[in-house]
């Protein structure tokens, strides 16, 4: 199932990325895909913030992954843009990350491909005009029960 949204600014999408971390349960993983400054770190700042985080959401380009521990979850925020071979992945333990438990946000997955599972959504960002147009994609249950939970709700909870 495929998604097309509009959102204005930033406060919106964050507000955009708090409704994607509900439907999902805070569960499972998301590939962010989108040009530099297209609203990739900004959604997920939101949806980080709504599971509970307080304080600075910065994206972890030189880290790789910024670990966020909310009481029984934790969101794993991955930016591969620096990642030079998708085999790196696996001297990071990208498996460990991938659990029932928590919820992964992962900025230029193409650069992991082949090294990371299937995502649950894929949302692409364009900048469009003074605001961003994502395209939503559901993958397997958890996706396209959550991608239909976004259409179902697009006209009260999504910008």
């Amino acid at each position: 199932m495929t998604l097309e949204l509009h959102a204005l600014g930033d406060q919106a999408m964050e507000r955009l990325g708090a409704v994607i971390g509900e439907v999902l349960d805070w569960r499972g993983s998301v590939w962010l895909v989108g040009d530099l400054g297209a609203g990739k770190t900004t959604l997920s700042r939101g949806l980080i913030r709504a599971a509970g985080h307080v304080g600075a959401v910065k994206s972890p380009t030189f880290t790789l992954v910024e670990p966020y521990e909310l009481g029984r979850r934790t969101i794993y925020h991955f930016d591969l843009y620096r990642l030079a071979d998708p085999e790196e992945l696996e001297f990071l333990g990208i498996r460990d990350y991938f659990s029932d438990s928590s919820l992964c946000l992962i900025e230029w997955p193409a650069k992991g491909e082949g090294m990371l599972p299937q995502p649950d959504l894929v949302i692409s960002i364009a900048i469009d005009g003074e605001g961003r147009r994502l395209q939503i994609d559901g993958h397997g249950e958890r996706g396209l029960a959550a991608a239909q939970s976004l259409y179902s709700t697009r006209g009260e909870a999504t910008p």
